[in-house]
């Protein structure tokens, strides 16, 4: 089975983070995620990242602000992902669901309360750490 690399963005704002609800058609459909895509062969993550973004977010991200967060591995049986996770803090245009899905915003002890894939537990473990720091 091939891995599937995936640039995920945790977009912060403030103490708010935006989030992305699936659509019920995709692989783990109907649950929360942090925004992002597959990454091209050849493609940088940041650049993926950021081409991902403009896509379903209707966003420029300014790629200084992206700051590698943390690497996962998940073998979900079905598909095995990679997610390459980077924070960030700066772009322009206002975040909306380019393809009919709901975006919202959250503060970080929100997080818990939400459905997020499996893949995604190490990502939220590392955003709740009193030490997490977008910058």
């Amino acid at each position: 089975m091939k891995m599937v690399n995936v640039a995920v963005g945790v977009i912060v704002d403030g103490g708010r983070i935006l989030l992305s609800l699936r659509n019920q058609a995709q692989h783990q459909g109907g649950k929360w995620e942090f925004p992002g895509g597959k990454i091209e062969e050849g493609e940088l993550v940041v650049d993926a990242l950021s081409r991902e973004l403009e896509e379903e977010l209707l966003i420029v991200v300014d790629k200084d602000s992206c700051k590698p967060l943390i690497r996962v591995e998940h073998d979900y049986g079905d598909k095995k992902v990679c997610l390459h996770v980077y924070t960030l803090t700066r772009f322009s245009g206002e975040p909306q669901g380019a393809e009919q899905q709901e975006i919202r915003w959250v503060n970080r002890n929100e997080l818990v309360d939400l459905n997020f894939p499996e893949a995604n537990e190490v990502i939220l473990e590392e955003i709740l750490k009193p030490s997490f720091s977008a910058d």
